[in-house]
């Protein structure tokens, strides 16, 4: 999988992957610690039926990332500057994690250009609160940061990942995903290597969970920031797929999401965690697959 390089309209370099001959372009998006090449699983199932087009987002991968963003809605600008310059009128669209709430917005701004849309562990519409901590590392139930001078020095979920990036740790990023996403099954050491050596080329972790925290398409507040009820403007069906296992995203998150959704589905992937590009590549593959057809 080699990848292509786009220079966007705003400014932005994007690096991107193009694997696939379908006739349906599926668009996948990526989440917070990973990249394209997270796909890889996925795109070695679906590339035979459909033209996948699988990009690094803004401060990920090989991509740039020379304007900090402001909320997840910048990266769904892009993709819709992606989609325009590679002379693509129509998508569905893949979230993975975070990936998922940056598909929801791209869905509801961009009705014209989506068709179905497939979150897979993705955040609730509501963003994905990250805790104070107490003394013990504990997170404080209740208590959200409330700027993101604060949450960048959070001593948990924070602070150590901006370190390990900084420094290309990857013993200490592989610690992280065997505890919290690798719950289930690990990927073989040569797909696990590619993995860290992409997930330590991310330059906008604070930024991206400060977004978390802030992203609301709910028409009510989330206890950082009041919500835009842009979740109304979701027209399209949505599959949303989520594991029992999962240990990042809760099922309340995914539940509540629904609840809001005009048409969507869940399905639930027993002996899987947050990754089930991992855990059950072939069910997932499948899941979409037949979604889409």
């Amino acid at each position: 999988m080699n990848k292509l390089r786009i220079d966007l309209h705003n400014g932005e370099t994007y690096y991107y992957l193009h694997e696939g001959q379908g006739k349906e372009t599926l668009l996948l998006v990526h989440g917070n610690m990973s990249s394209s090449i997270h796909f890889k699983p996925l795109i070695e199932r679906l590339s035979d039926k459909y033209n996948l087009l699988v990009p690094d987002l803004r401060g990920f991968g090989d991509s740039s990332y020379y304007k900090g963003i402001e909320s997840l809605e910048d990266l769904s600008n892009d993709l819709k500057l992606l989609i325009d310059q590679l002379d693509i009128k129509k998508v569905s669209i893949a979230g993975w994690s975070t990936g998922g709430a940056i598909a929801l917005k791209f869905a509801a701004k961009y009705k014209e250009n989506t068709n179905k849309v497939i979150l897979i562990e993705s955040c609730s519409y509501r963003g994905y609160p990250i805790y104070k901590k107490d003394a013990t590392g504990a997170p404080l139930i209740g208590e959200v940061y409330l700027d993101k001078a604060e949450l960048a020095l959070d001593p948990i979920q924070v602070l150590p990942m901006v370190n390990a990036f900084k420094n290309k740790d990857l013993v200490m990023t592989k610690f992280v995903w065997d505890a919290a996403i690798y719950t289930v099954n690990k990927p073989n050491i040569e797909d696990d290597q590619l993995y860290l050596s992409e997930t330590v080329k991310q330059r906008n972790l604070v930024d991206i969970d400060w977004c978390l925290t802030t992203f609301n398409m709910s028409n009510f507040s989330n206890g950082v920031t009041t919500g835009d009820n842009s979740i109304m403007d979701v027209d399209q069906e949505v599959l949303s797929i989520w594991s029992e296992k999962d240990a990042v995203v809760l099922e309340y998150m995914v539940d509540e999401t629904i609840e809001a959704l005009k048409n969507a589905t869940k399905v639930v992937l027993a002996n899987s965690g947050h990754s089930p590009l991992v855990d059950q590549p072939d069910k997932l593959a499948d899941l979409i697959d037949k979604f889409l057809k």
